[in-house]
Protein backbone atom coordinates (compact mmCIF):
# COMPACT_ATOMS: atom_id res chain seq x y z
CA UNK A 1 0.00 0.00 0.00
CA UNK A 2 2.84 2.61 0.39
CA UNK A 3 4.08 2.51 -2.99
CA UNK A 4 0.49 3.15 -4.39
CA UNK A 5 -0.25 5.60 -1.51
CA UNK A 6 2.84 7.75 -1.98
CA UNK A 7 2.52 7.60 -5.94
CA UNK A 8 -1.17 9.14 -5.79
CA UNK A 9 0.21 11.67 -3.06
CA UNK A 10 3.23 12.66 -5.16
CA UNK A 11 0.75 13.15 -8.04
CA UNK A 12 -1.70 15.03 -6.05
CA UNK A 13 1.83 17.29 -5.16
CA UNK A 14 2.98 17.79 -9.15
CA UNK A 15 -0.45 18.83 -9.79
CA UNK A 16 -0.30 21.44 -7.12
CA UNK A 17 3.23 22.50 -7.12
CA UNK A 18 2.86 23.17 -11.20
CA UNK A 19 -0.59 23.29 -13.02
CA UNK A 20 -2.65 24.25 -10.33
CA UNK A 21 -0.20 27.21 -8.80
CA UNK A 22 -1.10 30.45 -9.47
CA UNK A 23 1.83 33.01 -10.90
CA UNK A 24 0.42 34.99 -7.53
CA UNK A 25 1.04 32.17 -5.41
CA UNK A 26 4.64 31.56 -7.19
CA UNK A 27 5.15 35.19 -6.47
CA UNK A 28 4.25 35.88 -3.22
CA UNK A 29 4.14 32.74 -0.99
CA UNK A 30 7.13 33.55 0.51
CA UNK A 31 6.58 36.75 1.31
CA UNK A 32 6.65 38.67 4.36
CA UNK A 33 2.88 40.20 5.77
CA UNK A 34 -0.45 39.22 5.34
CA UNK A 35 -0.45 38.70 1.41
CA UNK A 36 2.62 36.60 1.55
CA UNK A 37 1.31 34.24 3.72
CA UNK A 38 -2.65 34.30 2.11
CA UNK A 39 -0.64 33.19 -0.94
CA UNK A 40 1.28 30.72 0.93
CA UNK A 41 -1.97 29.31 2.25
CA UNK A 42 -4.06 28.82 -0.68
CA UNK A 43 -0.79 26.86 -2.26
CA UNK A 44 -0.88 24.80 0.61
CA UNK A 45 -4.48 24.47 0.42
CA UNK A 46 -4.23 23.34 -2.96
CA UNK A 47 -1.53 20.88 -2.04
CA UNK A 48 -4.76 19.05 0.79
CA UNK A 49 -7.19 19.50 -1.81
CA UNK A 50 -4.62 17.74 -4.71
CA UNK A 51 -3.56 14.82 -2.47
CA UNK A 52 -7.03 14.53 -0.27
CA UNK A 53 -9.03 13.83 -3.91
CA UNK A 54 -6.60 11.62 -5.01
CA UNK A 55 -6.58 9.76 -1.61
CA UNK A 56 -10.09 9.29 -1.74
CA UNK A 57 -10.05 8.41 -5.71
CA UNK A 58 -7.40 6.04 -4.51
CA UNK A 59 -9.47 4.36 -1.53
CA UNK A 60 -12.49 3.51 -3.47
CA UNK A 61 -10.65 2.27 -6.49
CA UNK A 62 -8.40 0.27 -4.88
CA UNK A 63 -10.78 -0.81 -1.95
CA UNK A 64 -8.60 0.40 0.61
CA UNK A 65 -9.83 0.83 4.13
CA UNK A 66 -8.20 3.77 4.73
CA UNK A 67 -9.10 5.34 8.09
CA UNK A 68 -10.78 8.97 8.27
CA UNK A 69 -8.62 10.66 11.11
CA UNK A 70 -5.31 9.48 10.29
CA UNK A 71 -5.84 10.20 6.40
CA UNK A 72 -6.83 13.73 7.66
CA UNK A 73 -3.87 14.12 9.68
CA UNK A 74 -1.51 13.35 6.75
CA UNK A 75 -3.10 15.90 4.68
CA UNK A 76 -2.73 17.86 7.33
CA UNK A 77 0.87 17.13 7.76
CA UNK A 78 1.40 17.74 4.15
CA UNK A 79 -0.07 21.21 3.65
CA UNK A 80 2.02 22.29 6.88
CA UNK A 81 4.89 21.37 5.76
CA UNK A 82 4.54 22.44 2.35
CA UNK A 83 3.49 25.93 3.36
CA UNK A 84 7.11 25.77 5.83
CA UNK A 85 9.09 24.54 3.36
CA UNK A 86 7.46 27.31 0.36
CA UNK A 87 8.48 30.40 2.79
CA UNK A 88 12.01 29.83 1.53
CA UNK A 89 13.62 30.41 4.22
CA UNK A 90 14.49 27.09 5.36
CA UNK A 91 15.85 25.67 1.84
CA UNK A 92 18.44 28.34 2.15
CA UNK A 93 18.95 27.72 5.95
CA UNK A 94 20.08 23.54 4.61
CA UNK A 95 21.73 25.10 1.81
CA UNK A 96 23.50 27.50 3.71
CA UNK A 97 24.54 24.82 6.45
CA UNK A 98 25.29 22.07 4.11
CA UNK A 99 27.36 24.52 2.40
CA UNK A 100 25.60 24.29 -0.96
CA UNK A 101 25.67 28.57 -1.47
CA UNK A 102 27.38 28.13 -4.67
CA UNK A 103 24.10 25.71 -6.18
CA UNK A 104 21.93 27.83 -4.35
CA UNK A 105 22.87 30.73 -6.56
CA UNK A 106 23.03 28.65 -9.66
CA UNK A 107 19.22 26.96 -9.58
CA UNK A 108 19.93 24.44 -6.73
CA UNK A 109 17.11 25.81 -4.26
CA UNK A 110 14.48 24.62 -6.45
CA UNK A 111 15.68 20.83 -6.24
CA UNK A 112 16.70 21.00 -2.39
CA UNK A 113 12.76 22.26 -2.35
CA UNK A 114 11.24 19.59 -4.27
CA UNK A 115 13.27 16.95 -1.93
CA UNK A 116 12.16 17.97 1.38
CA UNK A 117 8.08 17.90 -0.25
CA UNK A 118 8.85 14.74 -1.82
CA UNK A 119 10.77 13.26 1.67
CA UNK A 120 7.24 14.83 3.59
CA UNK A 121 5.01 12.57 0.99
CA UNK A 122 6.87 9.64 1.42
CA UNK A 123 6.65 9.64 5.21
CA UNK A 124 2.37 10.68 5.22
CA UNK A 125 2.68 7.36 2.81
CA UNK A 126 4.66 5.13 5.11
CA UNK A 127 2.07 6.85 8.09
CA UNK A 128 -0.83 5.29 5.98
CA UNK A 129 0.68 2.31 5.10
CA UNK A 130 1.27 1.39 8.70
CA UNK A 131 -1.72 2.53 10.34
Amino acid sequence: MFAEVFVLLYCGHLLADYPLQTDHQAAHKAACGAAGWKANAAHALTHVAACGVLLAVGAVALRWSLPLVPALAALVWIGGTHAWIDRRWPVAWWMRVARQQGWAANGGAAHVDQTAHVVVLAAAALFLAVI
